[in-house]
């Protein structure tokens, strides 16, 4: 098993199937806050779902092709960084993020996803990382900035929400960029 530290009491580690009573546990603290902005599917209400929901991902990173990763803090899980796909043939992959409202505003998934670029990009070589979010999502979309990502356009009313259709905002981040970031190089 590894960890990563992220901060001096909080680290990032993968989130497997046998996590499923932590996970359905950390998805019952931060529902209320996730549910408009994620894919019901990854909401779990029960554990069986919540197994499900790792399974998946476990099922993704077995074939090459996504994976899950959870953050936790003082030994509780508050949070996770996902690759919702991958394809290596491409260098293209997307990246995502939850996290439970007692955890926020210490710069845990910022840390999370810039650990997630970093493999990415120096491990497994991919050009292009994706952050696709909901428009008024200002969590995420402040996420994507600190990390440098620039937006590169709205699909328009792509996906039905509660109160009628929604935006979807698509940033990206290419790997020259990430590594000058990284480097201190200004980028244009």
């Amino acid at each position: 098993m590894f960890a990563v530290p992220l901060t001096a009491d909080a680290e990032l580690r993968p989130l497997n199937p046998w996590h499923a009573e932590e996970f359905l546990a950390n998805l019952d603290r931060a529902r209320e806050n996730i549910s408009p902005w994620v894919s019901p599917s990854f909401v779990a209400t029960d554990l069986d779902q919540a197994r499900h929901v790792l399974q998946r991902y476990a099922d993704r990173w077995a074939r090459d092709d996504g994976g899950i990763w959870g953050i936790w803090s003082g030994g509780t899980l508050v949070g996770g960084v996902l690759l919702v796909s991958l394809n290596a043939e491409l260098g293209v992959c997307e990246a995502g993020c939850w996290l439970e409202p007692a955890a926020e505003g210490r710069g845990l998934v910022t840390r999370a996803v810039s650990r997630l670029i970093d493999w990415v990009v120096d491990e497994r070589g991919l050009h292009r990382v994706e952050w696709r979010v909901l428009a008024g999502n200002e969590r995420s979309i402040a996420v994507a900035r600190r990390l440098g990502m620039r937006r590169d356009g709205v699909l328009r009313e792509v996906s039905p929400g509660p109160h009628g259709r929604v935006d979807l905002e698509i940033w990206s981040l290419l790997a020259p960029q990430w590594q000058a970031r990284r480097a201190g190089t200004p980028v244009d």
